[in-house]
């Protein structure tokens, strides 16, 4: 597996920001990560293993919810992801004139 990872200095870049920008480079390929997996031998997890994980899994699912039915412990709430609001180019950037006292 061969990834090609070239990085041209620019203008009045340094040897180290060149170097950094090299590493950043690199590292977004996943090259060094993916080496270190394999790394070590790891076995492959056997079908019972995988069974009996599932299975602790649903019954702890099963008592949660009973408990939550119950009431003796408040559901959590669940993740959503909401992307961040876009700005509009329009405004000047100036910290506070977002805010509703600024205004």
């Amino acid at each position: 597996m061969s990834v090609n990872a070239e990085v041209q200095k620019s203008g009045n870049e340094t040897a180290l920001a060149t170097i950094r920008k090299f590493s950043r480079r690199v590292q977004s390929t996943g090259l060094v990560k993916s080496s270190r997996t394999r790394r070590y031998y790891a076995r492959a997890t056997s079908k019972i293993v995988k069974k009996k994980r599932a299975l602790k899994l649903i019954k702890r699912r099963a008592e949660y919810k009973r408990l939550v039915k119950e009431g003796k412990i408040a559901e959590a709430p669940t993740r959503s992801f909401r992307p961040a609001p876009m700005r509009d180019s329009s405004q000047s950037g100036k910290l506070g004139e977002d805010t509703p006292i600024a205004r």
